[in-house]
């Protein structure tokens, strides 16, 4: 089985892929990591995330089990992800790692924006999880802040408003919910009532496909 969760920053789609993940017993793949380590890595190196030549290094030199979760999280490392993120030669890179994850018999969970729409067109679910932009940016500010990084709320809503317009707009692959994806609003629901919200959503998926 393959679920397919897609959806804007802090949306909550990590949250809810990770949830399904456990509850069906799954692999989980958080694709909007790999950007996020691209982009951090091209910052390492001295460069600019908009680099395409340095980009696409990055991508092709991406060890997906040496990513450091703590570093990609950081406000620098969501920027540079939306910024190599719209570089065709680096999704190219990327989306060949994501298919090649999805292809396990055994089913898995993925999240991101364009799981749905073109890493897994035929995803077996697909869930599109959205939230507020007050609330999108009330949530990553209490986790920026809980790293102790130092940040406004104008100024970050500011930053998510422009990570949203650039992934909405790119030419390869943007972000949109695809049409046979369940919408999931989770501006106003905990972790555990999203979380459930996705199990019935699911479990009602199959007992269609089934029917």
């Amino acid at each position: 089985m393959i679920i397919a969760v897609d959806g804007p920053t802090a949306s909550g789609k990590g949250t809810v892929a990770k949830n399904l993940a456990d509850h069906y017993g799954l692999k989980r793949l958080d694709t909007g990591s790999l950007y996020r380590a691209v982009g951090l890595a091209v910052l390492d190196a001295g460069g600019e995330p908009g680099d395409a030549c340095a980009a696409v290094r990055a991508a092709e030199e991406l060890d997906l089990n040496a990513i450091d979760e703590n570093r990609i999280r950081s406000s620098a490392a969501g920027l540079a992800a939306s910024k190599v993120a719209v570089i065709p030669d680096v999704r190219e890179v990327l989306r060949r790692a994501q298919i090649a994850f999805a292809a396990d018999p055994v089913g898995a969970v993925l999240d991101g924006r364009d799981i749905g729409t073109v890493i897994c067109p035929n995803a077996d679910v697909k869930l599109f999880v959205t939230a507020s932009l007050a609330e999108r940016t009330r949530r990553r500010l209490a986790e920026l802040h809980g790293r102790g990084e130092q940040i406004s709320f104008d100024e970050l809503q500011a930053q998510i408003a422009e990570r949203d317009e650039r992934d909405m707009t790119r030419k390869d692959s943007p972000l949109y919910q695809a049409a046979d994806a369940h919408l999931l609003d989770t501006t106003s629901l905990s972790i555990k009532a999203a979380a459930q919200a996705a199990y019935a959503i699911v479990d009602a998926a199959l007992a269609a496909r089934k029917s």
